[in-house]
């Protein structure tokens, strides 16, 4: 059962924000308003892209996540740093300084969403070769677009591809592999630590059910422990061999790079929330049956584009690619026998993804469908010009606003002023009002 509740990660700060609209325009699920002077933020409709977070010049936008304090309650401390996360330091020419990094900086134990990456990939190839499935397969990864599809587009929702997250299945190993190296340890005792490079993947982790919780317990930001890491690492000593990474895994931190690590020319690799929303439309008009599969990432150039990161995602994808040509194509090895798919143990496999809709318009059908009808006369008499001066993003959803009883039609700043300028001139011809 879908919490009542969405615990989003996305903040607003009132005192901070001057209604300067440009959230509102960015805004890819029409979430923000401005009212009285101020953005307000629909729950239901935010999927914590975080485009109100980059474009607010204001920094009234924020991301909340925790803090490293929050592992001190823990007794056995695990980092599952993000691939995205190797691509912000400038010179790193082995991931094993970055990962004897986290050591110094206290964890003790880290295990690379990579490598869980790598078996996404593995299982992926297989499920493609299945009979009977809704194509294109569209990739799980992002939460982002995960939340969108199921928001906005319900009748794909039997496209995304049914496992879970690399971070969820890097969790799910790294406690498995803590519990079974040190066997005085219960399970509340170890804490992991995800290292996120943008809001959603903290949306997600605070939003599962009770009855299909994520293994991860702590969500830290690329920006936060990028700065701590800094002053870990060091090097004029040589660290110790413990990266496990392949280029496949690394890969994945950039758009097309989950793609083209399945060996199938059938893709599309789209990324940008816009860009993403172009391709789902076209893809509910079933213009893109030719294709196989689907990886979009809500950020621009992918997980590297994130806004909890601290480097250009172009040039952290620059130095991704450096580092993938030092790297073996697979740091984890998927095994299966005769050509079968590979058999995922339950906990890799989620619920269905099912419609998750917004607020509707009235308790009833009948209702909704009558204050349909009054939002369409309401927008045919507005300007459809879409200039977000009113505070709703656009016309329509302005007439929608209006039926919702949250603004007046005369709030409408074109149309009072095409008012006022009729006024002003019958007064002129002496006509009076």
């Amino acid at each position: 059962m879908e919490n009542t509740v969405y615990n989003h990660s996305v903040s607003l700060n009132p005192d901070k924000c001057v209604g300067c609209t440009n959230c509102l325009r960015r805004c890819p699920t029409e979430a923000i308003r401005i009212r009285d002077g101020k953005a307000r933020i629909d729950s239901s409709r935010c999927i914590d892209c975080g485009e109100c977070i980059r474009m607010c010049s204001h920094k009234a936008k924020k991301a909340v996540y925790d803090r490293l304090e929050a592992l001190d309650r823990f007794k056995w401390k695990i980092a599952l740093p993000a691939p995205s996360l190797y691509g912000q330091f400038n010179n790193l020419s082995d991931l094993d300084y970055l990962i004897d990094g986290l050591y110094t900086m206290g964890f003790d134990d880290v295990y690379e969403v990579s490598r869980a990456a790598e078996i996404v990939t593995g299982y992926t190839r297989h499920y493609l070769t299945g009979k009977n499935l809704n194509k294109p397969v569209i990739s799980s990864a992002c939460p982002a677009v995960v939340r969108l599809i199921r928001l906005r587009y319900p009748e794909l929702c039997d496209h995304l591809l049914p496992i879970r997250s690399p971070m969820e299945i890097a969790a799910i190993e790294a406690r498995r592999k803590a519990m079974r190296e040190h066997p005085e340890l219960k399970k509340e005792d170890i804490g992991i630590a995800f290292i996120s490079p943008c809001p959603a993947k903290i949306s997600f982790v605070k939003n599962q059910p009770e009855n299909d919780r994520t293994e991860v317990d702590v969500v830290l930001s690329v920006s936060e422990v990028y700065f701590e890491l800094i002053s870990a690492m060091d090097a004029k000593k040589t660290p110790e061999h413990c990266s496990e990474s392949g280029m496949i895994g690394v890969g994945w931190a950039s758009s097309g790079g989950e793609s083209t690590a399945l060996f199938n020319e059938k893709y599309l690799a789209a990324d940008g929330i816009e860009n993403v929303i172009r391709v789902l439309d076209h893809l509910e008009d079933d213009s893109l049956s030719e294709l196989e599969f689907i990886e979009l990432n809500a950020c621009n150039g992918g997980c590297t584009g994130g806004v909890l990161t601290v480097e250009n995602p172009y040039i952290a994808s620059a130095r991704l690619a450096g580092l993938r040509r030092t790297l073996p194509i697979a740091g984890t090895v998927i095994r299966h026998k005769d050509d079968e798919p590979v058999a995922l143990p339950d906990e890799y496999v989620p619920g269905a993804f099912t419609y998750l809709p917004a607020k509707t318009l009235g308790e009833t059908v009948r209702e909704s469908l009558d204050k349909m009808a009054k939002i369409e006369r309401i927008y045919a008499r507005l300007p459809d010009h879409d200039c977000g001066s009113c505070g709703s993003p656009t016309c329509r959803s302005f007439a929608e606003d209006v039926v919702k009883g949250e603004v007046t039609e005369d709030e409408c700043i074109v149309n009072m002023r095409t008012l006022i300028e009729d006024l002003a001139k019958k007064i002129g011809k002496g006509e009076g009002i």
